[in-house]
């Protein structure tokens, strides 16, 4: 029974020591990081949120995803499409201090890590 104890303390401290890294990496996160994480694919760029939602925009239509729904406001964008696959794509924008604009992309239900910085290089290439 105590080594039951023992190892249930040790696996507890493992996985918050691990939990606590991932949140100084997402803490440390600036303009030009980028991590796939649980599915979804997210970037820091330092332009400000009109200019990499017109680039978002233009790389829908050069990767021939057809664009179904997109909204704007001055804090944050959505532009929902699908691709041939009929795969639903979302790339959400958040305004950030300083210029700075999240950029969060998910492709399909659980993600598609490839297809994910496909569009991002696509994104960056139009800034």
């Amino acid at each position: 029974m105590r080594k039951q104890g023992v190892f249930l303390a040790a696996l507890l401290v493992g996985m918050a020591a691990l939990v606590q890294g991932c949140v100084v990496a997402a803490v440390g996160a600036g303009a030009g990081t980028a991590v796939y994480v649980m599915g979804e694919f997210k970037a820091y760029e330092a332009r400000d949120l009109t200019t990499v939602y017109m680039a978002t925009q233009k790389a829908m239509e050069q990767l021939q995803l057809n664009v179904t729904a997109k909204t704007k406001d001055a804090m944050s964008a959505t532009t929902v499409g699908r691709d041939s696959a009929d795969t639903k794509i979302t790339v959400k924008l958040s305004a950030a201090p300083e210029q700075t604009t999240k950029i969060s992309i998910r492709v399909g239900t659980f993600g598609d890590e490839t297809k994910s910085r496909l569009i991002y290089d696509q994104i960056k290439k139009n800034l």
